[in-house]
């Protein structure tokens, strides 16, 4: 039995691009397939991929946007018409918890938020899913409310039409006027705003300090060398945090010497037992329940980050929560079990270094690999070049190594006969050859 191969789909950048011809948001376009916002942003951005259904439903949309499109620019005009733009919509007022700024905040899950399991089976399009923290909350694991807000062609900004649809500022930077920020300064203030937050985080995801450190400095090396991605993505840190918690995770870890070693455990008792138990969990099971009840990211955009299907998060998140509770009953609340990973990661001085370290360790790991990989090409063809002229150019047989041969040694081939053997030999010549003389009766 053969499968019919799949409905074949535009690249993640022409899917935004066609949505945004046709003047479209992600949550438009989501209502039109009949999928969540978050789905349709894993889509645009490459972290997903459609299936089945939807992915029929996905690509023939995008086909009946871009024959639009091909309509609009053939259209014969006799003065260039400006391109329409739809009234903006009307922005929901912004918490002052939930303002784009400078300043870290706080991301908790919300009492009213629905479970898990109910989101895996509606699947709800969710516009925020962060809310006020609980009292008491400390300031530790602090992320952006959303470090590039998601906006669709309606709330774009007035802009030429060479200008590049996804040139946003950086979090924590302010908005550039007529000077815009270089790649350095942007690298640096995203740098700035996301990496104490996400080195707190490693720290709840892997127990070790130093590990949670190079973690995050890995990853904003990674990020530096591949920044013309990560500037144009809608949630760059996001895309640095999947970085860190892989490198974080992986399974060769542990083969490293300085790893295999423990660290010295928390100093208070109720930290120390919340840590054992989030280390005994699954690395995928610690991942999710770290991004949804502490980071604060909704189901579908955790599921999208961990790269499961949304029944699989909420699966995962149901028996992480399920475990927890069976030892420290008092983290059945979600918001309790919040401000309990908010207190545990401020507990430890958890410093990451300069963005400009870090850059430069980028450039300078670059170089090096650069170097490498020229000098392996270079020994290769040398010793290419070597062999091809010292190789023989037909077979020549090898000469048996010499034997050492004491006394007498056998005879292998008879020689010259003794006067007895000639003697003999001539005998034998005489006799006849035919056998002795017939017998014949006679008379006595």
């Amino acid at each position: 039995m053969t499968r019919s191969p799949a409905t074949p789909l535009p690249p993640p950048k022409a899917r935004r691009r066609l949505r945004e011809s046709a003047a479209l948001t992600q949550a438009q376009l989501a209502a039109r397939v009949g999928v969540a916002r978050e789905t349709v942003r894993a889509w645009e951005s490459g972290r997903t991929t459609p299936r089945g259904r939807k992915r029929e439903a996905y690509a023939q949309l995008l086909s009946t946007l871009a024959e639009e499109a091909a309509a609009r620019r053939a259209k014969p005009t006799l003065t260039p018409e400006p391109e329409p733009r739809p009234e903006p919509e009307p922005e929901p007022r912004a918490e002052p918890e939930t303002e784009r700024s400078p300043v870290p905040v706080v991301v908790a899950v919300g009492a009213g938020a629905q479970s898990p399991a109910q989101e895996a089976t509606q699947e709800p399009a969710r516009e925020d899913t962060q809310s006020k923290p609980a009292q008491g909350a400390v300031d530790s694991l602090v992320l952006p409310a959303k470090p590039l807000e998601e906006r669709g062609p309606q709330e774009q900004p007035d802009r030429g039409p060479e200008t590049e649809p996804h040139s946003e500022p950086m979090p924590g930077a302010a908005r550039p006027g007529p000077d815009q920020l270089t790649p350095a300064q942007a690298f640096d203030a995203l740098y700035q705003f996301s990496a104490p937050s996400l080195v707190r985080q490693t720290y709840l995801l892997t127990g070790r300090r130093e590990l949670a450190r190079e973690s995050v400095e890995r990853a904003f090396q990674v990020a530096w060398e591949h920044w013309p991605e990560v500037a144009r993505d809608r949630d760059p840190v996001g895309w640095v945090r999947a970085s860190a918690y892989e490198y974080a995770l992986s399974p060769w870890q542990r083969f490293r010497l300085r790893h295999r070693h423990p660290e010295p455990p928390p100093a208070d008792p109720g930290d120390r037992t919340l840590l054992n138990t989030l280390l005994r969990l699954p690395p995928p099971h610690r991942r999710t329940l770290l991004l949804y009840d502490g980071v604060g990211l909704g189901l579908p955009e955790t599921a999208a980050e961990t790269e499961a299907s949304t029944p699989a998060a909420a699966n995962r998140l149901m028996r992480a929560r399920e475990a927890l509770a069976g030892r420290l009953p008092e983290l059945a609340d979600p918001q309790v079990l919040h401000r309990r990973l908010a207190e545990l990661a401020s507990a430890e001085r958890l410093r990451a270094a300069e963005p400009t370290a870090v850059r430069t360790g980028s450039e300078r790991r670059a170089r090096f690999l650069t170097r490498a990989a020229i000098a392996f090409t270079v020994a290769l063809i040398g010793t290419t070049a070597l062999t091809l002229r010292t190789a023989p150019t037909h077979y020549e047989p090898p000469v048996s190594p010499g034997e050492t041969v004491r006394g007498v040694p056998p005879r292998v081939a008879p020689g010259p006969l003794s006067d007895e053997q000639l003697e003999l030999r001539q005998k034998l010549r005489d006799q006849l050859q035919d056998g002795p003389e017939r017998l014949t009766p006679r008379i006595e």
